[in-house]
């Protein structure tokens, strides 16, 4: 089941071009069940069958959450909340311009961390 992710992230991350809109290496790694997206060697986004998940500000994810348009990531029903992180669970392939602006919003926010923790 996880290379079906896998195929279905890359994809979509080749597709969107992404590694054209950040500076260090990305890519895209299956897991258990699904597949992740790294920046710089820290995963920032997944897709699963919980389906397409990006951590991105929490203000934001709250506002998504709130707004009806993402729910919380759980990959079991009966696990924890993964804070931090918006889910779409049935992604819209259609939103090609939606969906690239929260692959790039998440690098950016797993490199601005990266670097306040480098100082």
């Amino acid at each position: 089941m996880a290379k079906t992710y896998l195929d279905k992230l890359s994809s979509l991350i080749n597709d969107l071009k992404i590694g054209d809109e950040i500076a260090v290496p990305v890519e895209a790694r299956h897991f258990f069940n699904g597949a992740g997206f790294y920046v710089n060697g820290a995963m920032c986004a997944s897709w699963s069958p919980a389906g397409l998940a990006f951590k991105l500000p929490e203000k934001e994810v709250v506002e998504l959450i709130a707004s009806g348009t993402a729910t919380s990531l759980k990959y079991f029903s009966n696990g924890h909340v993964k804070k931090g992180y918006a889910l779409f669970e049935n992604p819209d392939a259609t939103k090609t311009k939606v969906w690239k602006n929260y692959f790039v919003k998440a690098s950016r926010q797993i490199l601005c961390k990266q670097d306040k923790t480098k100082r």
